[in-house]
């Protein structure tokens, strides 16, 4: 390959970043590089940071406005040395969602942008692996004064260039059941807080997902408990105490607080519960006319979004996103992870197709 073929300089980034490690919360080194490279370009005004992450003007002045959006950190997991082989890049976060970031840099850096007939705008952010409340694009939108304006946010999150509209919200909750401690040979003397909890689990295994259809798509409301911990203070030892995670995802719809009335109904009074970690859902955005240009493109299907994305985070001050990447969703947080390049030049092939496609009178 030839260093001026754009699809081998494409692959070439994305490998650069996938040698980058950036777990979260270790964004910083990603961060730098990111700013650096795209500070070289020509663009309108200067690039804005907020702690690791990062806000890029790409065009100003004409037309509607789009924001491109990707997350720099990767979950933990074992993978070798960043590499290409055949048609795949291996390497932490090549699919989820370092692939996403290299079209976004690529972009930048090869399409005509004073041709574009929109104002368009990069969100490089960090800590999208965590909880909501530490995720930095919350502290982005907050503070860029620009980024309220947005018509459109495309969130580059792996979808095999599938287009994902909306997302389910998730809560989780620390569901903790009591009892009585007792010696375990003298067990009616105490009352087993493991055995109290038996009932719950079995509702809970038993629940069969609840769909709802929301513009022709169908999400489901789903409860599943993920974690089992706290369950005694001995092998002889009755236990008093057996804490569970419930993980509790709701369709488009459904508001965090009706989502939290649902989750105190399952439980029904027979366990204390903490809500440790609440993300909203957003509706699909199906009617939006940059959605149907960009369904236009040449995507290869349009789905819910059956999973919680920052989608959620734009939905939440009326702005208008949704989810669109090259990354595989089997891939994301696998162990030795790695995409198809075929895949990621078609996602880029879509994705410029699209931005040169807006028209300035197109909304």
């Amino acid at each position: 390959m030839a260093d001026d073929d754009p699809m081998w300089a494409l692959d070439q980034t994305l490998l650069e970043l996938c040698s980058i490690a950036s777990p979260i919360g270790d964004e910083k080194g990603i961060c730098d590089s990111v700013e650096a490279r795209l500070s070289r370009l020509a663009l309108p005004a200067p690039i804005r940071r907020y702690g690791n992450s990062i806000v890029v003007p790409v065009t100003r002045g004409r037309g509607a406005r789009v924001a491109l959006v990707g997350h720099l950190d990767t979950v933990r997991t074992e993978n070798g040395p960043a590499r290409i082989e055949g048609d795949r890049c291996f390497g932490s976060g090549a699919s989820d969602m370092k692939s996403g970031l290299a079209i976004m840099i690529a972009l930048a850096e090869n399409l005509p942008l004073r041709e574009l007939g929109c104002e368009l705008t990069f969100v490089f952010y960090a800590r999208e692996e965590g909880p909501f409340v530490e995720n930095e694009l919350g502290l982005v939108l907050d503070a860029d004064p620009e980024l309220a304006g947005v018509d459109l946010a495309v969130c580059m999150e792996p979808s095999d260039n599938r287009l994902h509209l909306g997302c389910v919200g998730s809560i989780h909750a620390s569901v903790v059941f009591r009892g009585r401690t007792a010696h375990s040979a003298r067990p009616w003397e105490g009352e087993s807080a493991i055995t109290r909890a038996a009932p719950f689990l079995a509702e809970v295994g038993a629940l069969v997902p609840r769909e709802s259809v929301i513009d022709g798509l169908t999400y489901r409301t789903t409860a599943t408990i993920t974690q089992a911990k706290d369950g005694g203070r001995g092998r002889n030892v009755v236990p008093d105490s057996f804490a569970l995670n419930l993980n509790y995802r709701f369709a488009p719809g459904l508001t965090i607080e009706q989502a939290q009335a649902e989750v105190m109904a399952l439980v029904a009074e027979r366990a204390d519960v903490e809500f440790t970690d609440l993300s909203p859902a957003a509706l699909p955005s199906a009617s939006h006319p940059l959605v149907r240009a960009l369904i236009a493109s040449g995507v290869r299907s349009v789905e819910p979004k059956q999973a919680w994305t920052d989608v959620a985070r734009f939905a939440a001050r009326g702005i208008a996103a949704v989810n669109f990447g090259p990354g595989e969703n089997a891939q994301a947080h696998q162990k030795n992870e790695s995409t198809s390049l075929a895949l990621v030049h078609e996602g880029y092939a879509i994705t410029a197709r699209w931005l040169q496609s807006i028209a300035t009178t197109l909304i």
